[in-house]
């Protein structure tokens, strides 16, 4: 693990947990959480605050958030 990018925070609810991974393994280490503490179920995931913010970084990105010209 690298400490020269960005990190995300993971949370886990049911597990009362809360973890930091670097932004490229952050689909890896959910994936790998829920399968060994959760039968796969999808318990934990990017802190949701997070997950909406880095959504309207990337909409306004692309355009999407742009009004009709």
């Amino acid at each position: 693990m690298s400490d020269d990018g960005p990190t995300v925070p993971i949370t886990c609810t049911e597990c009362a947990t809360t973890t930091r991974v670097p932004l490229p393994d952050v689909a890896d280490a959910v994936e790998r959480h829920n399968e060994q503490f959760h039968d796969g179920e999808p318990i934990a995931e990017v802190d949701p605050a997070v997950a909406d913010r880095l959504a309207d970084l990337v909409a306004d990105d692309l355009g999407l958030l742009d009004g009709p010209d």
